[in-house]
């Protein structure tokens, strides 16, 4: 488990010196100082929403060869930030929202290719430099209907499971890009339908229930860098130990998007998801591993 939190820190290590060559390479002083006085803080709402879709598309006749199954696929992204400011107080939320699917030619059911709600709110309090005393929430979970690989068993489904994460903690925050929150006192509550414990546990859940309490540690980061002109990425890190069970089981979940910015309406899209929870499959725990490739339609706003 040591060995998987490693790779993921060296991960974003090497993401974080790839950043600041690129910007020594790519940006002189002036866009540096123009770049920092955008990211200042300053009093009232900061608030910047992206959404996605991407596409892709593969097609065969009857005469090709070399095989394979024609298909087609769709996402749809949602990302928001609405962070607020007043003297030494800030606030700061992310609402994520995704979903896409495949359908491939001569299949009954289409397949999901990605499924996420998610809501981070982060509060603190000027305590010194850039460190804050802050308090924060995680919500996530899902829209729709999971099934397992054969696809005739569902697994989960919207609200099952559901994670909610509460705790107080310190927060380092350099810039709205720039953010690190320790929270060593947290709790989580993980939700689950009936029908998903009836005969066995589900996502931790025991056998016959709906619910279940963690109290542990929790420590998340974000890092939004340009690696270099009109591309750009975002890192999410997420790490939760349960004090209750198998604390040294760590939680992990890492996500990165990354845009190749086209214009001012395409960009070439790529979403990265790691998750390492033994809970999710406890007889074989296994790193999840999504990615998404695609050429993307965007609105800001």
């Amino acid at each position: 488990m040591m060995k998987i939190i490693f790779a993921f820190a060296l991960m974003l290590n090497f993401s974080f010196l790839f950043a600041q060559t690129a910007e020594k390479e790519n940006l002189n002083q002036n866009e540096l100082a123009a770049a920092r006085k955008t990211d200042a803080f300053s009093d009232g709402w900061k608030k910047n929403g992206k959404i996605m879709v991407l596409f892709n598309q593969s097609a065969f006749n009857n005469a090709w060869m070399a095989g394979g199954t024609s298909s087609m696929a769709g996402n749809f992204g949602l990302n928001y930030d609405f962070n607020y400011k007043k003297g030494n107080n800030v606030w700061d939320n992310k609402f994520i929202a995704a979903y896409g699917l495949t359908k491939l030619k001569g299949a009954e059911r289409n397949t999901k290719t990605d499924d996420r709600l998610e809501w981070n709110s982060l509060y603190g309090k000027k305590a010194f430099g850039n460190w804050y005393y802050s308090a924060f929430l995680n919500f996530k979970t899902q829209m729709d209907s999971g099934f397992d690989p054969t696809g005739s068993i569902r697994i989960s489904r919207f609200f099952s499971p559901a994670y909610l994460q509460v705790g107080p903690g310190l927060l380092w925050k350099k810039t709205d890009n720039l953010k690190v929150n320790f929270a060593p006192v947290t709790s989580r509550l993980i939700i689950v339908d009936g029908q998903f414990t009836k005969f066995a546990s589900s996502f931790g859940v025991e056998q016959g229930k709906t619910t279940r309490y963690e109290f542990g540690a929790s420590i998340s980061g974000y890092y939004k860098l340009n690696l270099m002109e009109n591309v750009s990425m975002e890192n999410i890190l997420n790490l939760y130990s349960n004090y209750l069970d198998k604390p040294k089981n760590v939680d992990v979940d890492y996500q990165m998007n990354l845009v190749m910015k086209v214009n001012n309406y395409m960009s070439a899209n790529v979403s990265f998801q790691a998750i390492y929870d033994d809970n999710a499959n406890p007889i074989k725990s296994e790193v999840q591993i999504r990615e998404v490739f695609g050429l993307g339609i965007n609105y800001g706003f």
